[in-house]
């Protein structure tokens, strides 16, 4: 395990904050990353007061260019086709959750600024042996040039951290870590069962590093069901997505500070047979908000 990537993180400094952020990290594949259609988003989605987003760049295994990025108001476009190299963002024409969810977490916290952290990437597995030519997120995997989706996702985090003024009002923020939000796992359920039945103790000891990199061992995190659209040959797009499916159920169970958003068995599709259409990302991200919400006040 790589254990000093943990540490490399950049922390800012606990004294003379003049505000609170709260900093939730979205993380995953497609479905995370998000398919909706901008043109489909109503007023209300299309600008949320005081919510800022860090999007990591996101590049296959061993690219050196992951996780470039730069702070910038939340706005339609990061979904997939946004890139970044850290002086530039470049947004698409899709978005992904994190609209409604920042705009609910902004009615269930009034008073609070949000700033979201997000690294996505398409197809991407937790277990090497699912990674085809995707990416995957396990720690210790080395892969081209010793990079993987986790080195990705911890350089996101330490160049959004590394910014003291999110906002660019002068004043210096404090960094509340206040949640995980974590879409995947189509990509180990496109396998073989022992694939799927290793996907409990992946994700445990994912989740476990990603807590770890943020220094909050009890950080709630929300789990996004995956879910089949049916809508192949076969009537089953996942062959394993069952296994999958009761493993994320397990791990919520086992984990105190841990909840599932079951509500994208009901999603309809977009124009493939993996993602969800843009009602169905808009529906996760609210009911990802109301979940990592009853995670904190409880």
């Amino acid at each position: 395990m790589k254990n000093l990537k943990i540490f490399f993180l950049i922390l800012i400094p606990t004294l003379f904050y003049t505000q609170k952020f709260r900093v939730f990290i979205l993380a995953g594949q497609s479905n995370m990353n998000g398919f909706g259609y901008d043109k489909d988003l109503h007023n209300d989605l299309k600008t949320v007061k005081d919510v800022y987003i860090f999007q990591g760049n996101s590049v296959p295994d061993g690219d050196l260019n992951g996780g470039a990025g730069k702070w910038d108001v939340l706005k339609p476009g990061n979904g997939t086709g946004f890139k970044s190299n850290g002086q530039t963002n470049t947004l698409s024409d899709r978005f992904g959750l994190e609209l409604s969810f920042a705009k609910r977490m902004k009615e269930l916290f009034p008073n609070d600024k949000i700033a979201l952290i997000k690294y996505a990437r398409e197809g991407t597995s937790i277990d090497s042996l699912a990674a085809a030519n995707f990416g995957c997120w396990d720690a210790d995997f080395t892969g081209k040039n010793g990079i993987n989706q986790y080195d990705n996702f911890l350089k996101t985090v330490k160049n959004a951290l590394e910014e003291n003024d999110i906002d660019g009002n002068g004043k210096r923020d404090e960094i509340v870590p206040s949640g995980i939000i974590w879409m995947q796992g189509e990509g180990d359920a496109s396998y073989g069962e022992d694939i799927a039945n290793r996907y409990y103790a992946h994700l445990k000891i994912l989740m476990n590093q990603m807590r770890a990199a943020l220094l909050t061992d009890d950080l709630p995190v929300v789990i996004g069901k995956i879910s089949d659209s049916g809508k192949n040959e076969k009537g089953r797009v996942w062959p394993t997505g069952e296994l999958v499916q009761y493993a994320q159920e397990n791990f919520v169970k086992d984990d105190k500070n841990a909840a599932i958003v079951r509500s994208t068995k009901k999603y309809n599709y977009g124009n493939d047979p993996w993602h969800y259409d843009s009602a169905g990302y808009i529906n996760l991200g609210k009911n990802c908000a109301e979940e990592v919400f009853r995670l904190i006040i409880k």
